[in-house]
């Protein structure tokens, strides 16, 4: 008999504290634009390599809080991911004015700076929105709006929360990374079908509503107008090279957040029904990862089975599973982003992973052919 969340260890709500560490990138990233050189890698050693190695020493966490916890107690939690927004703007664009003007970095070191910068606002600030976009508040949602325009990737609330959570492990899915797929071949995929499939979403939405795509309730307009205005604050500041810085960072950041796309989901499928229909998503359709530290640092976004599960839950009552009932990565993101660049590294992991979860969970299917193909092989 598998076992559900609730046949592991109940725990008490975690600290708020731990999730708070996010806030040490800000004086590193000051740091980093004073100092220049050397500094500036501190950024990605204190994010990636960092945490990979306090998930060596600090190892799983695999106790699930009580989700019936009062919204009350969650305040600690809510608000980081509330003040991270003004945290991340007034950090960037003060930096920006300070490098441009002070101009005692080199140009090449500018954007190294920059793409360092993309770190607060891919690992942190898009993790943030993911979290905030999710929640009914409208100012939380307006947050997650903010945090993503400033990355120039607005339009993945919409593609997030109409196409992914609904087409998840189906060829629909512009972010499930097929099997076999490198993430060389994922990453244009996904910029272009992601930008296409929400626009798309939100037009079908104004449609049964008998209205056009222009509608002043399309969201895409204030996606643009958000964006707009955060270009046109880089270029009060820096002209067109600090356009350039400001879309470096926003380049970087998206890229991070694909990264995350990537590993979490590759290769797994909801099973096909016939007739377009799919079987109802579970925590087996995406990978789960328990690893103590980085969960710290991504809000426990590695619980990502069970945000498909209840996706509409606060980071902190996110429920783990065993691998009964979820698919385990072996390592917590920081780690697998940085295998997913190595392609023939990440197959040597994944691609037995994947292939041992279809054993498990669908031993009936013999032609698995028609999953991986991209091109929606199967009726809608």
């Amino acid at each position: 008999m598998a076992n559900s969340p609730a046949d592991l260890k109940i725990g008490k709500l975690p600290s708020a504290l731990p999730f708070w560490l996010s806030l040490g990138l800000v004086p590193l990233a000051v740091f980093a634009a004073i100092q220049g050189g050397w500094a500036i890698a501190l950024l990605p050693l204190s994010t990636w390599y960092l945490f990979t190695a306090l998930d060596y020493f600090a190892g799983l966490n695999t106790q699930n809080p009580d989700v019936e916890t009062p919204e009350g107690e969650l305040f600690w939690y809510r608000l980081i991911t509330l003040l991270w927004a003004p945290i991340q703007l007034v950090t960037l664009f003060w930096i920006m004015l300070y490098v441009v003007q002070s101009g005692h970095l080199s140009r090449f070191e500018e954007w190294l700076l920059f793409a360092a910068l993309g770190i607060l606002s891919g690992t942190i600030g898009i993790t943030y929105a993911h979290e905030l976009m999710h929640q009914k508040p409208k100012l939380e949602r307006w947050m997650a709006d903010i945090l993503l325009s400033s990355v120039l990737y607005a339009h993945f609330r919409s593609e997030h929360l109409l196409v992914h959570h609904r087409y998840i492990g189906t060829p629909r899915d512009p972010v499930t990374a097929r099997y076999g797929e490198s993430f060389y071949r994922f990453f244009p995929r996904v910029l272009y079908q992601s930008l296409v499939s929400s626009f798309k979403a939100e037009k079908a939405m104004l449609a049964r509503k008998e209205l056009p795509w222009f509608h002043r309730s399309n969201p895409f307009w204030r996606y643009w107008a958000l964006e707009a205005g955060f270009i046109l604050l880089a270029w009060g500041i820096g002209g067109w090279w600090g356009v350039f810085l400001f879309a470096t960072q926003a380049f970087w950041a998206v890229f991070q957040l694909e990264l995350v796309d990537y590993v979490e989901h590759y290769g797994l499928t909801r099973k096909h029904l016939g007739d377009g229909k799919y079987e109802h998503v579970l925590p087996r359709h995406s990978w789960n990862a328990s690893q103590r530290a980085s969960n710290w640092l991504l809000i426990n976004l590695q619980r990502h089975s069970d945000h498909h599960y209840k996706p509409n839950r606060r980071f902190p009552l996110l429920q783990t599973y065993d691998d009964d009932e979820a698919p385990q990565l072996p390592y917590g993101y920081p780690l697998m982003t940085m295998i997913a660049l190595v392609p023939p590294a990440w197959r040597k992991v994944m691609n037995p992973r994947v292939k041992d979860w279809r054993q498990r969970y669908y031993p009936e299917i013999r032609n698995w052919k028609p999953y991986k193909n991209a091109t929606n092989p199967m009726p809608r």
